[in-house]
């Protein structure tokens, strides 16, 4: 009977305790809750239910857990007497607690808010003052606003292309066919006055027919005692010879059809400089209508160069400044041009003016079409300068935080000029050799702005 009762005994134990081990533990049934949201450590306010990326400074987003969510809710100061002690966290200075502890987003000791007067420096903004170990753990630099040259080497992508005062559209002012050819491909060098073809004008040579009778009339008639009669005669041979030479009839050949006294049955047409063919619309036979382009050639001893420039930059670049082009083709070269024109209009979509550089290209190295890396130098003396990484920029206002010794910093708003090297023209706002921070400012910023919140929330208490 004993034996029986001590079995059953140990079955209600082995039981218990299989019924004990299926339900779990406080800690495990609290884990896949206790996440509410997830949220930026250096942006608490960006928050999403599910992990990702910061959309502001793309940091993983952390999961915050129910108790912690609780506690950023209640992270705005409560009213609190006149002298008490407010504790934030150094890497969150939003959160602000009335007690010493722990940061809920990132586990830091809170530290007290050093007993001082809040200086409001400007709207929205206040004096910070830092500790030196404090400094250096957040990574504090500075650099000293100096008087510095306010030259600025903008540097551009240009392209080659023809020099359009050196480009010879070839044409035919009256109707005819072509009869043979002399330039007869493309890329062909040209030298002026060498013939390109002939044709067969039937206008062009009734005409030829006119000017040898007027010839012949003024030839019978100059001794006529009648002066109108002589002076009708050698009115139409003006006027004739004006027709052929408006026709591009060159003189060259007007003497030589007064010397062969008979039309010529083929006309050449010269080219009038030297330069490449670089577009051909001719074959032999081939019917042309005046005015029709039949060759384009181009004199590339000067070519152009044009160069976008950003809105920001027109200022910089007046016309007669030096340019200095290199190009990939030829690494060990330095092409000097001058600025020549720039362009009256900005392109609307990408915001960008065009400047036009003339170069020499007595060899025809630069060639149009090449992509050709182009320096301006700008020189407009000296000025005072501040680094770049200083000047915090919100878009309605430029600020940069003054160091003012032992460990002050006063925010200040400042009126910048054009951009030069690392930095900015300095136009109002700064005195040189006062130092500026370049490094974690931004962290400065924000305690600025907490403060500054503070003290607008003391002055409203009293």
């Amino acid at each position: 009977m004993q034996c029986r009762l001590f079995s059953l005994a140990a079955a209600l134990l082995l039981w218990s305790g299989c019924g004990h081990g299926e339900q779990p533990s406080p800690h495990q049934e609290a884990s896949p809750k206790a996440i509410s949201h997830y949220a930026c450590p250096m942006h608490p306010d960006q928050v999403s239910d599910k992990p990702g990326a910061c959309p502001i400074c793309g940091m993983d987003l952390e999961p915050v857990t129910a108790a912690d969510s609780t506690a950023q809710t209640t992270a705005t100061p409560p009213p609190l007497a006149p002298g008490a002690t407010r504790y934030h966290c150094p890497m969150h200075p939003s959160y602000i607690a009335d007690k010493p502890g722990e940061c809920p987003i990132c586990g830091m000791t809170l530290v007290p808010f050093e007993d001082e007067q809040i200086t409001i420096a400007m709207p929205g903004q206040a004096e910070v003052h830092i500790s030196p170990e404090r400094q250096q753990l957040i990574g504090v630099q500075r650099e000293r606003v100096l008087r510095r040259p306010l030259d600025r080497n903008l540097r551009l992508l240009g392209k080659v292309e023809y020099d359009e005062r050196r480009v010879e559209h070839i044409h035919t002012r009256t109707e005819g066919w072509v009869k043979k050819i002399y330039a007869n491909y493309t890329g062909q060098f040209i030298k002026k006055h060498q013939p390109l073809f002939t044709f067969y004008s039937p206008e062009l040579e009734a005409t030829q027919e006119e000017y040898l009778l007027a010839l012949r009339a003024r030839q019978t008639l100059k001794d006529n005692p009648f002066q109108d009669v002589a002076t009708g005669a050698a009115a139409l041979l003006a006027a004739t010879r004006s027709r052929l030479l408006l026709w591009e009839f060159g003189e060259d050949q007007l003497r030589q059809l007064e010397q062969l006294g008979k039309p010529l049955s083929e006309v050449s047409v010269y080219a009038h400089r030297d330069g490449f063919v670089i577009e051909k619309q001719t074959v032999e036979g081939m019917r042309i209508e005046p005015g029709a382009d039949l060759y384009t050639i181009a004199d590339l001893s000067v070519v152009w160069v044009y160069v976008d420039l950003y809105e920001s930059d027109l200022a910089l670049v007046q016309v007669g400044q030096e340019a200095l082009v290199t190009l990939n083709s030829y690494p060990d070269q330095t092409f000097r041009g001058q600025v020549v024109y720039l362009y009256p209009s900005v392109d609307p979509q990408t915001r960008t003016a065009r400047a036009r550089i003339e170069l020499a290209n007595p060899d025809t190295q630069l060639k149009p079409g090449m992509f050709a890396q182009v320096q301006i130098q700008t020189a407009r003396g000296e000025g005072l300068v501040v680094p770049q990484s200083a000047v915090l920029d919100s878009g309605t206002r430029k600020l940069v935080f003054v160091d003012r010794g032992e460990g002050r910093f006063e925010p200040r708003e400042v009126d910048l000029g054009g951009r030069t090297g690392e930095g900015y023209e300095v136009l109002a706002g700064l005195q040189e050799g006062e130092q500026v921070i370049t490094s974690a400012n931004f962290l400065i910023d924000s305690e600025s702005q907490l403060k500054a919140a503070l003290g607008a929330m003391s002055a409203h208490q009293h």
